[in-house]
């Protein structure tokens, strides 16, 4: 996700019932590491000035990861300022605040599974060696073991023909070992902004890197996801509803944190360009207070067993995770693919009406069972009231 490789070229199986997700782990306490409030959640933003932490603020962002040649002095003035909290490298100026419960984690790299490059005009070398990454993580919790170690690695983590993996492209065997060197792991592919037929649109490859994620640490690792917003180095840019698909694709399959990608490369490069996208802020702005305000059911446990959905049309399987949280049973449900089809929702014990929210409608529960219409790649958010 690093600048300089957002400009190089850049499944779920198939069936009729798909359950819920497994179960999620706790997740690990930290004297100094992301707030355990449930209300809160982490909607974070890549690299960006903390001269904007109070718009990005404004617009439902609550963590800044990574920064340009920081942290200084002043960019953690900034940051505290705007309310916000940061993810950031280990330098002389974040140790002398390791009381400072600005900042929550410590940003261990970016992107080491990639090919890593040799110099301009040199071409690239192999990726970093995971034991390379376990060996400087085991240094930054040795400085301070009160806070998480994040590290965010490369579309590989979903896609094994990424071939800016260089010598180690279909090497997916690399990836429980990268984990060994983080405690919130993170990975980026954008599907939208894709140049490569194999991925380009497949918004499905966002929860399958998830999904691999947690099976490669056996849940034992904070899962976070990034997202793309902008046109980043394509023609194209994703939409507000493309976004918000990737987003609850995500959550669905158990990311713990978002972090978006609002770089742009084209039509000419801006460091910010969410900001200066009135549709695309309005938008993410608005999915993310939808998170925030249903943070508390994000954050409970899922209800593994709880749930089954079936599909009308093996080409669009639906998938879903079933969440209980003061009293209410919320369900979070997303077509997976670019066809129509319906789903059939079996709860155990449900009845009554279940409100779709943001849709000003309700659906019927009989016999234990919901059944909706979705479009391609469409999500749906269900609330049964107690």
């Amino acid at each position: 996700m690093r600048m300089i490789e957002a400009v190089l070229p850049v499944l779920l199986l198939l069936g009729l019932a798909v359950p819920a997700f497994a179960a999620d782990a706790p997740a690990p306490k930290w004297k100094y590491g992301p707030p355990t409030d449930e209300t809160f959640f982490p909607i974070t933003v890549w690299l960006q000035d903390p001269r904007n932490a109070a718009k990005y603020k404004a617009a439902g962002f609550n963590v800044y990861v990574a920064l340009w040649n920081g942290p200084t002095e002043e960019h953690l003035t900034l940051i505290k300022e705007a309310g916000l909290k940061v993810i950031c490298a280990q330098n002389e100026v974040g140790k002398k605040h390791l009381d400072d419960p600005t900042i929550i984690g410590w940003m261990h790299g970016d992107e080491p599974d990639n090919a890593q490059s040799l110099g301009k005009g040199k071409g690239y070398g192999p990726p970093i060696l995971p034991s390379k990454i376990q060996e400087d993580y085991r240094k930054i919790r040795e400085a301070d073991p009160s806070r998480p170690v994040m590290l965010n690695l490369g579309q590989g983590v979903a896609w094994d023909a990424w071939h800016g993996r260089g010598t180690r492209t279909n090497k997916p065997e690399d990836y429980p070992e990268y984990m060994k060197g983080g405690d919130i792991v993170s990975f980026d592919i954008y599907p939208v902004t894709h140049s490569h037929k194999d991925v380009k649109d497949n918004l499905w490859f966002v929860p399958k890197g998830v999904r691999r994620l947690r099976e490669w640490s056996k849940d034992e690792k904070t899962v976070w996801c990034c997202i793309e917003c902008t046109h980043i180095s394509s023609d194209v840019r994703p939409s507000v509803a493309q976004v918000r698909t990737e987003v609850w694709m995500a959550l669905i399959a158990g990311a713990k944190g978002l972090i978006y990608f609002v770089h742009e490369w084209k039509p000419k490069f801006n460091e910010h360009a969410l900001l200066d996208d009135p549709e695309m802020l309005e938008g993410v702005t608005k999915l993310n207070k939808q998170i925030l305000a249903l943070a508390p059911a994000l954050n409970s446990p899922s209800e593994k067993d709880g749930v089954e959905v079936a599909s009308s049309n093996a080409e669009a399987p639906v998938e879903c995770v079933l969440k209980k949280h003061g009293g209410a049973t919320y369900l979070f449900a997303v077509n997976m693919r670019g066809a129509e089809t319906k789903a059939t929702f079996t709860l155990k014990g449900a009845s009554g009406k279940a409100e779709v929210l943001e849709e000003n409608r309700a659906v019927e529960i009989k016999d234990g069972q919901l059944v909706d219409a979705f479009k391609p790649y469409e999500v749906h958010l269900y609330k049964i009231a107690p």
